[in-house]
């Protein structure tokens, strides 16, 4: 019995911690009624530092975190005192409990936030284990969240590589977007998963360069590298107000510019034999997924029916054969093991197509004239792998499911203070091949 201590109801519940000590219990079938009282005795007169005498009483009720699954309700008993001097009337302070007008206690606070950031529950949970309505949950996990995470100093400190994408919150006619700026540091180093920084309105220069500019100076000195699409408004911010830090195009946009290419080359060429947009008996159509995948992925059966070799032994698809070997070739250049091998294959890639390509390739001249206007972004990838956009479009996906489960939002404020505590300040651990 020497490891038990005697039975004390104010620390089980941590009142101890709100300045407050249990007085009695009431057990009721639908929630427990703790009655307490505040320990600092707090009999000076704020006005003239003189003493005060007790006047009266009053209770405040607070919701507290629920014990043994049943709703708890503090009863808090507050004295009002009455100053002797100047005669004025002030109640025990009572902020270690909670804040002023408060209707949760601090300890339900951390309760509600760790529900919804570690356990991932609903508010609607979380307001039906406090017996509270679920807009004064809301209220409650979005103030403590950004009391305690949004808002946090540290939250931005050591950012060294921050990637750029954008996210569409809200799908409407308008098509609703945002600017999700994630932290990548943790991946380039090998020391855990990203993290969401933050969600800006709108999609543009604008909206990206005024989070930067509110950023401290020595924040925006620690990035290295910033990571994102082929966004120009993206690359134009951060060239503006980040000037030492190197912008890198993910090979996940560079392969998918290659894609696209050879997609309009397709329907091109289906258009000019046939007349008509892709059937289910063209050739060009049937093999419209396997032309973008890999000889190392290819099914059996694909390799049993001969697919591409029937397709490329007709020399009016040549040009689409053209297409797909840069296609190729530009994933193999990113998947080279060796940096300096990589850079090389992909300069010498660019280079060709930025000139030189005859006039009926028409995609690949496109193609390569947005190379060549990237061409640093693409071939900084290469010098600094992992610190591609992988991530940041895991979060976003993370972020779709958010807006789903939550049966939607109305307010961008509450969509992004909720995607900042549902991801914990951290996002899922995704970590890109080497």
């Amino acid at each position: 019995m020497t490891t038990f201590a005697w039975p004390d109801l104010t620390t089980l519940a941590r009142l101890d911690e709100l300045g407050s000590e249990v007085l009695g219990q009431r057990l009721e079938p639908d929630r427990a009624a703790p009655a307490c009282r505040v320990t600092e005795p707090d009999q000076w007169c704020r006005r003239r530092r003189c003493e005060g005498s007790v006047r009266d009483t009053v209770t405040r009720e607070l919701a507290h975190e629920p014990l043994g699954w049943r709703p708890t309700t503090l009863l808090v008993t507050v004295r009002r005192h009455r100053c002797t001097g100047c005669g004025h009337v002030w109640r025990q302070d009572t902020t270690a409990a909670a804040d002023p007008r408060a209707k949760r206690s601090r300890r339900a606070l951390r309760q509600v936030s760790e529900g919804l950031v570690v356990g991932h529950l609903m508010v609607a949970r979380i307001a039906e284990a406090s017996a509270v309505s679920w807009k004064t949950a809301n209220d409650a996990v979005l103030a403590e969240g950004r009391r305690g995470l949004i808002d946090g100093a540290a939250r931005l400190g050591g950012v060294a590589v921050i990637g750029v994408d954008e996210h569409v919150w809200r799908h409407t006619r308008r098509g609703d977007k945002v600017t999700v700026i994630i932290d990548l540091t943790p991946i380039r180093d090998g020391t855990g998963p990203c993290r969401l920084l933050d969600m800006v309105p709108g999609r543009s220069k604008r909206a990206f360069m005024t989070w930067l500019a509110d950023r401290p100076t020595s924040r925006r000195e620690d990035v290295e590298v910033v990571a994102m699409a082929g966004f120009t408004c993206f690359r134009t911010a951060t060239t503006e107000e980040l000037p030492e830090a190197t912008a890198v195009m993910v090979p996940f946009h560079v392969v998918r510019l290659a894609g696209d290419a050879l997609d309009r080359c397709r329907r091109r060429v289906q258009q000019d034999l046939h007349g008509h947009r892709g059937r289910a008996g063209d050739q060009l159509h049937h093999a419209r997924q396997t032309l973008h995948t890999g000889a190392d992925l290819l099914t059996n059966r694909q390799h049993q029916h001969q697919r591409l070799n029937a397709l490329f032994g007709v020399d009016e698809h040549v040009q689409v054969e053209a297409t797909r070997g840069i296609h190729r070739r530009m994933i193999g250049a990113h998947r080279e093991p060796d940096r300096a091998e990589g850079q090389q294959l992909t300069s010498n890639l660019i280079d060709p197509l930025s000139r030189g390509v005859r006039a009926a390739l028409t995609e690949l001249i496109a193609l390569g004239r947005t190379l060549k206007k990237c061409a640093a972004d693409v071939l900084a990838y290469v010098a600094r792998p992992r610190t591609g956009n992988g991530p940041t479009e895991a979060i976003n996906g993370r972020l779709d499911h958010l807006r789903g489960s939550a049966l939607g939002f109305r307010n961008l404020a509450n969509y992004i203070a909720r995607s900042l505590l549902e991801t914990g300040g951290s996002g899922p651990r995704f970590h890109p091949r080497p």
